[in-house]
């Protein structure tokens, strides 16, 4: 910061919300002209909502400036495919400066995202179906109904591709599957035993009412492993911290000042978020075990 105000380069402008005045992209240079004296700073206004203003900080943190932390990538990939969950994964990869495969493991272990649209729109902002078996399979209907229909009829109506119709038509004149039988196998080793999601098993079943949670965290707080590092005595005095505001909701919603709820209500939104991304990353054994081996 310092290095950064003593410069004599002009900065670039800042990017700022328009409807809420916050800064997007350019804090430290901001806070740089502050200690230089400056009163004004070259803007550019972003007059989209919350939720793209959101998206657009991201992208700037993970490309420039302070880079954000795993943790906080993750919670920003959470909440982006909360916003766009039509987004492909490539797409959100992208913005939030993970991989393509990490942001499909937070799409499937999230209740409520995966599965929620039937097409991927991907960066190059064209639309794709999820599920290609159904697309294949609902072209070669709808050519078998309709044999005269263009490619790009039968495309708009089954989600997919001229090139993938034309496909679909091909093997369908030499009588065979719309769908190629490795494109059926690949589909069935992704899909879910269970019908849903498999990471919505695994997170939503360790969720239990705050009375249950008190055993779980009086085991934790006997284990040698926890109490003798750092690392675990700041998380148990985390977990301590939310044990005493469970127990004591009613009174902190009763108590607190009217002019600073939305604040309160702000913060413990996004440290919410961040817990949630550090969650998916404790539930993925393959990252644990990649940071060991790092």
């Amino acid at each position: 910061m310092k290095l950064l105000s003593e410069s004599e380069q002009e900065f670039p402008p800042i990017k700022v919300h328009r409807r809420t005045m916050r800064v997007i992209d350019g804090v430290h240079r901001l806070r740089a002209a502050q200690l230089r004296g400056q009163t004004d700073i070259a803007v550019r206004f972003f007059d989209g909502d919350r939720e793209d203003a959101f998206v657009l900080s991201v992208a700037a943190n993970t490309k420039h400036g302070l880079p954000l932390s795993r943790a906080d990538r993750l919670a920003a990939a959470v909440r982006i495919l909360g916003f766009h969950p039509e987004w492909s994964d490539r797409a959100i990869a992208l913005v939030s400066g993970l991989s393509p495969r990490k942001v499909a493991d937070i799409r499937r272990n999230h209740a409520g995202v995966a599965d929620v649209t039937k097409v991927r729109v991907g960066i190059d902002g064209r639309a794709r179906p999820v599920n290609r078996v159904q697309g294949r399979e609902l072209a070669g209907e709808l050519i078998r109904a309709n044999p005269d229909a263009s490619l790009r009829q039968i495309a708009r109506a089954a989600g997919i591709s001229p090139a993938t119709v034309a496909d679909v038509r091909d093997r369908l004149r030499k009588g065979h599957d719309p769908v190629p039988m490795k494109l059926r196998k690949e589909t069935r080793r992704q899909d879910p035993p269970s019908g849903r999601p498999s990471g919505e098993v695994v997170l939503q079943g360790r969720r239990r009412p705050p009375a249950d949670l008190i055993p779980v965290f009086e085991a934790l707080c006997k284990d040698p492993s926890l109490r003798f590092s750092e690392a675990g005595r700041i998380v148990l005095r985390l977990f301590d911290s939310c044990a005493v505001a469970t127990k004591q909701q009613n009174r902190i919603l009763d108590s607190l000042p009217t002019h600073c709820r939305e604040r309160v209500a702000e913060l413990l939104l996004s440290y919410a978020e961040i817990w949630q991304g550090i969650a998916v990353e404790l539930s993925d054994g393959r990252s644990v075990v990649s940071r060991q081996v790092i």
